[in-house]
């Protein structure tokens, strides 16, 4: 179960498993060992795998469905943000394309302001202030 998202995770980033093994300070080998379920990272490389994906350990483990959409997010809400996130254009600054690591630094970038608006929406509409709902 856990290889299957870890092969999604690295190949969303657009990365070998060379690359995600040397990020990692372990051999291929271990590493595809863990992506075909094999072997079991143990719980450190979790934590450590999780913090290069920028998940969390319990999202790798199957225990969170998405971790990156708050509870108050409505199923409207998500289908805005997967079809935010399924826009497949090339990212440009200043006329030249983003490459796919600095492409995952936006989409993290865009994805907490996705969540910010849609919760500010949410409280203009209810009246309610953002100290309150903390």
């Amino acid at each position: 179960m856990i290889g299957k998202l870890l092969s999604e995770l690295r190949n969303r980033r657009g990365l070998t498993q060379d690359q995600v093994a040397d990020a990692l300070g372990v051999k291929r080998p271990r590493y595809n060992s863990w992506e075909n379920d094999i072997a079991k990272p143990d719980i450190q490389m979790l934590k450590k795998i999780a913090e290069f994906h920028n998940v969390t350990p319990d999202y790798l483990l199957g225990f969170e469905p998405n971790s990156s959409i708050p509870p108050w997010a409505t199923a409207k809400d998500k289908r805005d943000f997967k079809k935010m996130l399924e826009d497949d254009g090339d990212l440009m600054f200043d006329g030249v394309p983003i490459n796919q690591e600095d492409r995952i630094r936006v989409l993290d970038v865009l994805t907490g302001l996705f969540w910010e608006a849609k919760h500010m929406n949410k409280r203009k509409k209810t009246g309610s202030t953002y100290d309150t709902e903390k």
